[in-house]
């Protein structure tokens, strides 16, 4: 059962808190347990009753962030996430790297709602950070093919060029096959090379705006004809700090994924959605730093979903669903945006896909603490 003074919360309340599949609590204002749900009961391994008794920082150290979080919304009134906190405690077993959600209460100003996604640390670098394996996978892979395979692939396209010129007619259909299977190849290795491509990115003030407006219009004249695109623009989002044509890159790959998946379906279409998210923070690995991802631009379709089997590894080079893919497209984006030290994340199951970018905002270096309020110039529609 809940702890005692759950009486101060409605069965509706109870009821919403309990049926969600998360660990979710209520702290009062010395971070007591005012309720709990039952997966919390689990997290904690104590029962509603005993934790009525007892505080959060009986059962999580108390230099953990989450206590800097939960002060946070108690003074700024409001709500905040974060990625990979640490709630590491004996008492809750040992190592634990958690999503954090933390919200105030309107009517009740000193409580604050805190639930918890569980998240393995091997889970959670993962979705973080999957632009670091798949650019690792497939950079030394790049450099060594780029040197390796270019040379003898020029010596096999000239030696059939040769033979060619002495060939009979189907002899000839042999040697233009050679070449174009040569010339197929060392496409391949210069779209690999670009993961080796360790340059400094050259970075401004961007209109995302701009972006996915050029770019739909790319995909409407293309390969997305036919095809029905909504968007959901914040008007007032700051400018995104990056570099344009490689957030071009990134949407056109993004967008013709999203048109293969509902091709030939009469419903199908692609919802573009941009928005501001000020609570959203990610750890930087080997150091304390947390860097604020406040922009999240979203691209879904309501096609047939990524299989079971390759969901888990969606931004892996060389995994693919097409018959005539590289493999390559998603694992490109997943670099192109871990460069920018930002964050892609896929959810899909049939009927729905989404891909969500998490990016840093443009500020001003007059004021680093701030990001830049340029209105993007684009209204929702």
């Amino acid at each position: 059962m809940p702890p005692s003074d759950d009486a101060r919360f409605s069965p509706t309340e109870t009821g919403v808190l309990n049926a969600l599949p998360h660990p979710v609590f209520v702290l009062g204002p010395d971070n007591q347990f005012a309720f709990v749900n039952s997966d919390a009961e689990q997290f904690f391994s104590a029962g509603a009753a005993s934790l009525a008794k007892r505080k959060l920082g009986d059962f999580i150290p108390l230099d953990s962030p989450i206590f800097a979080l939960i002060d946070q919304v108690r003074l700024n009134h409001g709500r905040i996430s974060e990625y990979r906190v640490d709630v590491s405690s004996p008492r809750l077993g040992g190592e634990r790297l958690v999503d954090v959600y933390v919200s105030g209460m309107t009517d009740r100003p000193e409580h604050v709602v805190v639930m918890i996604q569980l998240r393995s640390i091997a889970d959670k670098m993962d979705r973080q950070l999957t632009h670091r394996s798949a650019a690792r996978t497939v950079t030394g892979l790049a450099a060594m093919l780029a040197h390796e395979i270019r040379n003898p692939l020029s010596g096999i396209k000239g030696a059939a060029q040769l033979l060619e010129t002495a060939a009979s007619d189907d002899d000839r259909v042999l040697t233009r096959l050679i070449q174009e299977e040569s010339d197929r190849i060392v496409k391949l290795v210069d779209r690999m090379e670009v993961f080796s491509d360790q340059r400094p990115i050259e970075r401004s003030a961007v209109n995302i705006h701009s972006v996915l407006e050029h770019v739909k219009t790319l995909a409407k004249s293309g390969f997305a004809r036919g095809i029905r695109i909504h968007e959901t623009y914040d008007p007032s989002l700051p400018s995104v700090y990056a570099n344009r044509d490689q957030l071009v890159q990134v949407f056109i790959n993004l967008l013709k994924n999203a048109s293969e998946a509902v091709a030939g379906r009469e419903d199908g279409e692609i919802r573009l959605s941009t928005a501001f998210r000020p609570g959203v923070r990610l750890s930087v690995p080997g150091t304390k730093t947390r860097v604020t991802l406040p922009l999240e631009f979203i691209v879904e379709d309501n096609g047939v979903g990524v299989p079971d089997d390759i969901r888990e590894h969606i931004f892996d080079p060389f995994v693919t669903t097409k018959p005539s893919g590289t493999g390559l497209g998603l694992a490109l984006v997943a670099k192109i945006i871990g460069d920018h030290g930002g964050v892609i994340e896929c959810d899909s199951h049939s009927g729905h896909t989404s891909f969500r970018v998490l990016m840093p905002a443009w500020t001003d270096p007059k004021r680093p603490d701030e990001p830049a309020n340029q209105i993007q110039g684009r209204r929702p529609r």
